[in-house]
């Protein structure tokens, strides 16, 4: 399951951006590359989540996975031409991977993903625990 998607990186980076990154040879996006960067992305997500005893794939996703999805994907769409800014971006969710990792960042969960109880409150109270007799 991938994290972003196509709409998603061109809503983050633009698409003249992704056009030159994965072009279709007539002047659109090439749709089938940038999924594989999306999966690639998603996949080294997972693995690092994994590693930490993280379920995966994540659904709901958080925010900031798709946030980090798209810096890897976009890193990955680069190929050898990346920029400074783009690997500093990719090292950056590299290194959110390392630390939820190693549980120093939390991922947020949404509401519906909060534990439920464990079950009713069942009372008893045909038994009698203390006798009045002392401990």
């Amino acid at each position: 399951m991938a994290y972003v998607d196509q709409a998603a990186l061109v809503s983050r980076f633009g698409e003249d951006e992704l056009r030159a990154l994965a072009p279709d040879g007539n002047g659109g996006i090439d749709a089938g590359t940038v999924q594989r960067a999306c999966d690639d992305a998603a996949g080294e997500i997972d693995g690092r989540l994994a590693a930490a005893g993280i379920e995966t794939p994540m659904a709901p996703v958080p925010g900031a996975i798709s946030a980090i999805a798209a810096d890897i994907a976009r890193y990955r769409l680069y190929d050898d031409q990346v920029s400074d800014a783009v690997k500093g971006r990719y090292d950056d969710a590299m290194r959110f991977l390392l630390g939820v990792s190693r549980g120093d960042i939390k991922l947020g969960r949404a509401a519906a993903e909060a534990p439920s109880s464990a079950g009713d409150v069942q009372f008893n109270d045909s038994r009698r625990v203390f006798t009045g007799g002392g401990f």
